[in-house]
């Protein structure tokens, strides 16, 4: 089972890939920034892990 099929048509223009990556990252940024270490090392693997997905085991990508 996948958490997230890079296949899907949502995830095919490039922008959207870009921002499912950056939003989660930056919203760690904010989580550490105002010390909220769990929830910014939450949003900070989801953030790799998508970058993962839809970059780098993105078939054709």
């Amino acid at each position: 089972m996948k958490l997230v099929d890079p296949e899907a048509p949502f995830f095919r223009p490039l922008w959207v890939r870009v921002l499912c990556v950056v939003l989660p990252l930056a919203w760690a940024g904010v989580e550490f920034w105002f010390a909220s270490p769990f929830w910014g090392m939450i949003f900070a693997a989801a953030g790799l892990y998508l970058g993962f997905a839809l970059f780098v085991r993105r078939p054709g990508g």
